[in-house]
């Protein structure tokens, strides 16, 4: 039996003293790199530029910032939780150390209490367990976080080079905007006349029988300054069934074909959107989280 307790008392404080005086290598902290952050926020303020300068939205410009946003957002949270699981590992290993080891004269001498000195020895394991646990759990940080900052870092690289081309089609999108001029809202509906025009020839040719919403007090898009409108196929919130689906579809098809007469500058529709400043076609919207916020339940029109 006194054998079993020393053995234990013995590899409880090998353990401990291992763990509190030789560091591992997951606590060692990588070379510093550029936080992902600095960089998003001056392609952010370029996106802002952009949407300025090109009248409105670019709802692929602000859909890739939103994903790099979320990315970096992440990779921020794994390195707090990082840094916090490394100072609980400091302090296990604080607390293992001055706690000191214990040796079998110690613990079986005629002036040990074997008791006191068991139960002091169950402490320094449990310390060298729960530590050992936050070593894995380090590591574990390590490797998420490191992940993370990749696939940050590939976002925000997909904005930078959304910004380039945007920027390279400059010219065209200036001819665009020249050709269908500035309008402000007039009227007591708050909507600019080309969007009033517009609203008038959908509800002339789709019946509505959900109803639309256009101008949002407020709004910092195209709803607030009276140039877009949503087309609803659904109650608010809920998936259109399959005929209010393919009403959907012809009227965003139908706003395609007549967005050069019309003014019609972008439309949104199941979770895809179609820019005529870009001339890019139809392109997927990465997940915003609801029905609504996809574009599943309406389509959305901005105009010039």
């Amino acid at each position: 039996m006194r054998s079993g307790r020393r053995t234990v008392a013995v590899t409880a404080a090998s353990a401990a003293l291992l763990l509190a005086l030789t560091p591992p290598q997951a606590l060692a902290r990588p070379a510093a790199s550029p936080p992902p952050q600095s960089k998003l926020d001056k392609l952010t303020k370029q996106a802002a530029q952009l949407n300025k300068a090109y009248r409105g939205q670019l709802r692929g410009l602000e859909d890739v910032r939103d994903q790099a946003k979320k990315a970096t957002r992440r990779v921020e949270a794994l390195e707090r939780r990082l840094a916090a699981t490394r100072r609980e590992v400091t302090e296990y290993a604080k607390t293992a150390y001055m706690r000191g080891t214990l040796d079998s004269i110690q613990i079986f001498g005629a002036e040990g209490d074997p008791r006191a000195a068991l139960a002091h020895a169950a402490t320094v394991t449990h310390l060298a367990d729960e530590r050992a646990q936050r070593l894995r759990q380090v590591e574990g940080l390590l490797a998420e976080a490191k992940k993370a900052r990749k696939e940050a870092e590939k976002k925000i690289d997909e904005l930078e080079k959304e910004i380039k081309e945007l920027r390279s089609k400059r010219r065209e999108i200036e001819k665009l905007l020249a050709k269908y001029g500035f309008q402000q809202p007039t009227g007591a509906n708050g909507l600019t006349p080309r969007m009033v025009t517009v609203r008038n020839s959908v509800l002339a040719n789709f019946p509505m029988p959900y109803g639309y919403g256009c101008l949002r007090p407020g709004d910092p898009g195209d709803h607030g300054k009276g140039r877009a409108c949503d087309f609803m196929f659904s109650r608010g919130g809920q998936m259109p069934n399959q005929i209010d689906l393919e009403r959907g579809d012809a009227l965003a098809q139908w706003a395609i074909e007549n967005g050069p007469r019309l003014g019609i500058m972008y439309i949104i529709w199941k979770q895809r959107y179609y820019d005529v400043r870009t001339g890019a076609g139809w392109r997927q919207m990465s997940d915003r989280g609801s029905i609504t916020a996809n574009h599943w339940d309406h389509v959305h029109i901005s105009v010039f």
